[in-house]
Order: structure tokens, then C-alpha cells, then sequence
């Protein structure tokens, strides 16, 4: 008895495998007649949705002055541990600093090998400092180029107006 019921056994997960496989083969072979729609990038604008999370930017006010405080909130909220910061004081005048406040971010820096797009740090920020730009062009050659500086996230709001893409 225990030989025919694995024999029953065994042509019952031949025959689940096979209709599981007809299952996707014919959902694959459904989408072969339909329209395809190809995007000649980079010579046609890419379409990208207003809420995509591309990199990061770091802004500035009104007066050309930095928002981040070095409050360290972005770093806390990173759950992949991506942003390193340094903060600093600055005693100077407001009009002579480069921040808005007496507080600042010596060094402010993203690895986007470890950086999963969560959008954590930009919720966590008071300053509204830190913002996800559309861009998605990434590729580099060695793991560190993927660690981007404050000098960097800062001209990436300028980098993000001149990037080819459209939004939707």
C-alpha cells in the first residue's frame, strides 16, 4: 500500500507541476501580441512619477544659506545606517554663515551602496533639509563612488532641473 500511495503522491505533484506551469506559460504567451512600447533613452525623455526617490538632494533657503541644522534625525531614522554626519558650531554672524543656523554639518555624507530609497531620512528631518531628487543614473565603476559628499547633495538640486526627464 505505501508504494502505491507514493506513486499517487508523485503523479499528483507531476500533474500540480504541470499546470502551474501551463498557468504562467499562458499568462507569458497572452502578452506576446500586445503592443510593446520602447523608450529610445537618452534621446527621448524618460517618464518618471512626481513621488519617485531617486537621489538625495540637500537644499538651501531663501538666502542661500543651508537648511541642515546637523540635528542628526536622518542619521537616526536610517535603518540601513547610509548617512554619516559631523556637526559643528559655527559662532559666526547669520550673515556670514553658510547655514542658517549656529549648527551645521561639517561633513555630510550618503552611501548609496547601503542606501535602500526608504525615504526615512526625509521624513525625519525638521529642516526639510534632505529631499529625494528624480535622478537614477547611477552607475560607477568602484563601491566608493557610490558615498556622496555635502558638496555633491548640494548641487544636485541644480543637477535635478537640468536632468532629461519628464514628469507625471
Amino acid at each position: 500500500m505505501s508504494i502505491l500511495s507514493e506513486i499517487i503522491g508523485t503523479v499528483k505533484d507531476v500533474i500540480d507541476v504541470a499546470r502551474s506551469t501551463a498557468t504562467g506559460m499562458s499568462i507569458t504567451l497572452s502578452q506576446i501580441p500586445k503592443a510593446k512600447k520602447t523608450v529610445s533613452y537618452p534621446e527621448e525623455p524618460v517618464t518618471i512619477f512626481q513621488r519617485f526617490r531617486g537621489e538625495h538632494m540637500l537644499t538651501r533657503n531663501a538666502d542661500g544659506k543651508e537648511n541642515c541644522v546637523s540635528c542628526f534625525l536622518c542619521a537616526a531614522a536610517c535603518p540601513a545606517d547610509a548617512i554619516y554626519i559631523e556637526g559643528a558650531d559655527d559662532p559666526r554672524p547669520y550673515a556670514e554663515r553658510e547655514t542658517q543656523d549656529h549648527r551645521y554639518a561639517k561633513i555630510y555624507r550618503i552611501d548609496y551602496g547601503r542606501c535602500i530609497l526608504c525615504g526615512f531620512c526625509t521624513e525625519a528631518c525638521p529642516t526639510d533639509a534632505i529631499k529625494h531628487g528624480h535622478n537614477f543614473e547611477w552607475a560607477v565603476y568602484t563601491p566608493g563612488e557610490m558615498v556622496k559628499d555635502k558638496e555633491y547633495l548640494l548641487k544636485n538640486f541644480e543637477r535635478d532641473k537640468d536632468l532629461n526627464i519628464k514628469l507625471v
